[in-house]
């Protein structure tokens, strides 16, 4: 159904996923990160002229497999970081990089609205059973040789993912709380455009006396981005990607793309297991959860078809039943 711009919800949430900034087939080089930045502010402009809240997450998935790499290779020279920093590493900088690009669109605009970054960490679960089975793939693609090859190196472990190749793995415990949320609220409601919970956030624990640090891990951005809308009570969220819309029998003659269903109707699809846990599984879940935990409307739609697929023209629209 095409909805009007007076139908349009004044509060959304936006997710960007790691390989819609960061694609495969890219040397990942500073020009490259730039026009990828620069696309992406001009593909968002729409969302950011409309009057209304607006946050925005982002994956970071190639990046910070890539500074994990970087470290090992250097390793005899530098002293490697610990993952939860690397995520902090990759957040800052994926953040710096569409912070500047859009407000650069906003300015060419001649809008003068402003967009801020916070550094945000999540509250996971030391005990959630992800730390033992790690299934969050990062960092580049190997053949299954060069994968085994790495694994007797560095120790890493390897999966292979949706098809597409063999990438290192690492635990993705589930988010349980957003530290300093209130924060975000209150940059949103003060009008810019927020950037936050990048990579899913940095993975922190608590312990006594509410002290946090750091635990080893890459939450998955998609259920960050669910659990932070459910939290501010926005009823609509966008997940962007690599692609136009969700589909079932996917890569096979049966392919069928959809439109719009309910939850009941996705959560059945999702327990057939149409959506692989390294590529479309984690946006469907997030958005069953969503959904599930008081949102309206999730939309999973391709990155640059932004303001069609929030009127509803694309997209895949998964509604509350």
């Amino acid at each position: 159904m095409i909805r009007p711009d007076k139908a349009l919800p004044k509060r959304l949430l936006v997710a960007i996923g790691g390989n819609a900034t960061h694609p495969d087939g890219i040397r990942g080089t500073v020009e490259e990160q730039n026009d990828l930045a620069a696309k992406t502010g001009k593909a968002l402009l729409p969302l950011m002229k409309r009057k209304g809240e607006l946050i925005i997450t982002h994956g970071n998935g190639p990046v910070v497999g890539k500074i994990l790499m970087r470290q090992h290779v250097a390793r005899e020279r530098v002293t490697p970081m610990t993952l939860d920093i690397c995520v902090a590493h990759s957040q800052g900088g994926i953040a710096y990089l569409l912070m500047q690009a859009l407000e650069n669109a906003l300015r060419e605009d001649d809008n003068p609205r402003h967009v801020v970054c916070l550094l945000t960490q999540v509250e996971v679960d030391p005990a959630d059973p992800a730390f033992k089975n790690p299934t969050k793939p990062i960092g580049y693609f190997y053949t299954e040789a060069e994968a085994k090859a790495l694994n007797r190196e560095f120790g890493w472990e390897f999966r292979e993912d949706a098809g597409r190749g063999w990438r290192y793995v690492v635990p993705s415990p589930k988010p349980k709380h957003i530290v300093d949320i209130s924060l975000i609220q209150a940059l949103a409601r003060n009008g810019a455009v927020v950037i936050a919970g990048g990579g899913g956030g940095i993975p922190v624990v608590r312990g006594p006396k509410k002290v946090r640090h750091g635990i080893e891990a890459v939450i998955d951005k998609d259920l960050t981005s669910a659990l932070m809308a459910n939290v501010l009570g926005i009823e609509e969220m966008m997940i962007l990607t690599a692609v136009p819309r969700v589909a079932i029998h996917f890569g096979t003659p049966q392919k069928r793309e959809l439109g719009e269903v309910t939850l009941t109707e996705i959560k059945r699809y999702h327990q057939e297991g149409h959506f692989p846990p390294g590529s479309m599984g984690p946006k469907v879940e997030a958005a069953i959860r969503f959904l599930e935990g008081g949102g309206k409307r999730a939309i999973i739609a391709a990155l640059d078809q932004a303001l069609p697929a929030l009127r509803g023209e694309t997209g895949t629209h998964i509604v509350a039943d």
